[in-house]
């Protein structure tokens, strides 16, 4: 695969949906490198980027000790689900976790933070398709857990996430992004204290220029830049 002709392509995309937006804001693209070996992180440095983005704690350790010593390059997210137990080895190597959903990782991320000074950028996850099988919180309830977050000295919330329905209904896909982007207006308009909601993490490669084109400012985007995953591999 040429990876250069695959980041050029996102890129440009990326673009023309920027243009079609209405919020003409900058776009951060998180290369997620998922069931790839660890040398992919070399086509993202070769190609002008700098952000990883990895779902499995194992996985993104591997990946970090592969480049450790390109961490003054590399812009490191957890973007998958992270279980309470594995707080502590991602603590002091990570950017921003995209998938704060509950109250007991909250905690944890805030104790942990604390032990090694560190206040822990996070955004909130949201299940704004209310889908069994995705995790975080319901449009409703998101003001309610924020508040609570805002408690933890230690965690800065920076933003919302999501992910889109399975579905092939393009139409369906932007309604919920744009209501994941009204959520985001909303409470930045209520000048909460300590709230910087400057990220809203919409889109993957199957819609990346729907989310931008509703306000998404992280996208998270793999297959589209480093081909079909291998799941019968696991480098970790």
């Amino acid at each position: 695969m040429n990876y250069s002709d695959q980041f050029k392509r996102v890129q440009e995309n990326i673009q023309k949906a920027k243009e079609k937006s209405p919020y003409q804001q900058e776009v951060k693209l998180v290369c997620v490198t998922k069931n790839h070996d660890p040398s992919i992180v070399q086509a993202v440095l070769d190609n002008g980027e700098y952000c990883i983005g990895e779902n499995r704690v194992q996985e993104f350790l591997t990946k970090y000790n592969a480049y450790k010593d390109r961490t003054d390059k590399l812009e490191y997210h957890l973007i998958g689900s992270l279980q309470s137990n594995k707080v502590k080895y991602i603590i002091d190597k990570v950017d921003l976790i995209h998938s704060l959903d509950r109250l007991s990782l909250a905690k944890e991320i805030n104790k942990r933070a604390k032990a090694i000074d560190q206040k822990m950028p996070c955004l909130i996850q949201v299940n704004v398709s209310k889908e069994d099988s995705k995790s975080g919180l319901y449009l409703e309830e998101v003001e309610a857990f924020l508040e609570k977050c805002l408690e933890y000295p230690n965690i800065s919330i920076q933003g919302l996430m999501t992910m889109a329905p399975h579905t092939d209904d393009r139409d369906y896909i932007r309604k919920i992004f744009r209501e994941l982007s009204n959520l985001r207006e909303k409470i930045s308009k209520k000048g909460y204290n300590e709230l910087d909601m400057k990220y809203l993490s919409m889109g993957m490669t199957n819609d990346y220029t729907i989310a931008i084109e509703e306000g998404a400012n992280i996208v998270r985007v793999g297959r589209s830049l480093f081909g079909q995953r291998d799941y019968s591999k696991r480098y970790y």
